[in-house]
Parts: structure tokens; C-alpha cells; sequence
């Protein structure tokens, strides 16, 4: 916990701070105490660490298992910062990883949590948004905590005297959102992907992103397998432009 605070305010925050200046909106929306689940995009391997230099509560992220199980001095150091951090491990490579990942992150919502979670599952491989998984949405159900869309972007930014290129990073927190109409539906799939779409359809509009209805990793597959790029595979993978348009997030509010 201490660690935390001193990667924050000590070690890493101001300089990060200092380097890039991030701007923040929304971090009003942060609820002071109670648990609460923060479903951002997912552009940058960089995203989880400046998301929780803009709010003062202690952000928990899921993190890959592959992160705690080095070994030697190596291993050890990484594991240290990546709890310090405050990632909690998931193996996302048995048959249960998924349904491990929900029971871990419902385990820290009913302790009062703020959690950080990355509904797409994956970085995306071109900057677009792509199809949000529904885990997000059974926790949101089974827990009854808010929901707070996150928009993270990232603009080339030059600095004139130091000849460097860095890029300019925001961060946008939406109101919460609320799913309590949708209360004792959590297992039923059409509930849930309802209520994933409308997280994404929100953080699609904070963030000023093209949405792709398909899965990121999935994409990324294919890439790795073909060669090809995303926009290549996402033509393939893609339904026809009607359908599409039928299937595209759209805000259920109210």
C-alpha cells in the first residue's frame, strides 16, 4: 500500500506529471469512498499508469499472471512493482481465466474498491475502439457498484527547445453510469451485452473514436497468423455495413 503512494507522489508521479502534463476531466465523477468500476479504453501499455496519477484513490487493476512469476533478482523486482503498483494477478491462460478474473474482481468491488478494468480486453491494435467484453457488465449487475466510462487519448506534441516528441495525454471521466434497472438479470447474455454496448457507446464518446464490432484480441490473432494488418482484417471479420449499423453501441439510458 505504501509502495502505492510513493510510485505516486514521490518516484514516478511528479516526473511523469512534470514530462507530460496530462490533462484530466471529469475527476469529480470519482465517487470519494465506496467501490466503483472504471471501464477505459485501452491505446497504450502507459494507460493504467497515468489514469491513477489523476485520481486520489488508489486505482486496482487486473494484471497478467506473467508479471508476478519471474524469477531471480529480475523477477522479484518486477513482482514488487507490479504489486506495489496496485495489479492484482489473473491467469489468462487456463480454461477458468475469464470466469477467475470476474470472481477476483467482484471479490475486490465487495471489499470497496475502485477497480480499473479494460472492457476490450486487449490494446487496441490501431487506435480504434473495438466490441467490449461482458465482464464488466456482471460485475456491474452482480455488485450494484457504478459504472465510470474513461476516455484515454494520446496527441503528438513537440517540445520546441528540447527537440523532443512527446505525446500530449488526456484522460476524461464520464458520470457514472447506473445499472440498477437491470437488477437480478446478471447471467442472462442479452442483458449483459446491453449493458457492455452502453459502456462502450459511452466511452466511444468521450473518446472520439471509430468503433469496430469486433473482438480487439481476435484481430490480433489474425494479424500475428495472416500478417495482414487491422484494417485488412477487420474487412474480413466485420458484418456488412447494415448490419452493422444495427449492431453498432448505442446509450440504453433511460
Amino acid at each position: 500500500m505504501l509502495f502505492y503512494w510513493f510510485l505516486k507522489f514521490v518516484a514516478l508521479g511528479p516526473v511523469l506529471k512534470l514530462v507530460y502534463r496530462p490533462r484530466a476531466e471529469g475527476v469529480h465523477n470519482v465517487p470519494r469512498t465506496g467501490a466503483a468500476i472504471l471501464a477505459s479504453n485501452h491505446l497504450s501499455a502507459a494507460d493504467w499508469v497515468f489514469m491513477p496519477l489523476i485520481v486520489r484513490r488508489r486505482v486496482t487493476f487486473l494484471a497478467k499472471a506473467e508479471y508476478f512469476t519471474g524469477t531471480g533478482l529480475k523477477g522479484t523486482l518486477q513482482r514488487a512493482f507490479f504489486t506495489g503498483a496496485g495489479q492484482v494477478p489473473i491467469d489468462r491462460s487456463s480454461a477458468s481465466a475469464a470466469e477467475d478474473a470476474i470472481l477476483t474482481g467482484l471479490r475486490l468491488l465487495r471489499a470497496g474498491r475502485l477497480l480499473g478494468i479494460y472492457p476490450e480486453g486487449t490494446r487496441s491494435p490501431d487506435g480504434r475502439l473495438y466490441r467490449g467484453k461482458t465482464g464488466v457488465a456482471r460485475m456491474t449487475l452482480e455488485t450494484g457498484v457504478p459504472v465510470l466510462p474513461v476516455a484515454m487519448t494520446y496527441r503528438p506534441r513537440r517540445l520546441p527547445v528540447l527537440g523532443w516528441n512527446l505525446p500530449a495525454v488526456g484522460i476524461r471521466i464520464g458520470e457514472p453510469l447506473d445499472f440498477s434497472r437491470y437488477e437480478g438479470l446478471a447471467g442472462d447474455r442479452f442483458v449483459e451485452r446491453s449493458v457492455t454496448d452502453e459502456i462502450m457507446y459511452e466511452i466511444m464518446t468521450l473518446s472520439g473514436q471509430e468503433y469496430v464490432d469486433v473482438y480487439g484480441a481476435r484481430v490480433k490473432t489474425s494479424m500475428d497468423a495472416t500478417g495482414a494488418s487491422a484494417s485488412e482484417v477487420v474487412s474480413r471479420l466485420q458484418p456488412p455495413a447494415d448490419e452493422a449499423a444495427d449492431r453498432a453501441p448505442e446509450s440504453l439510458a433511460g
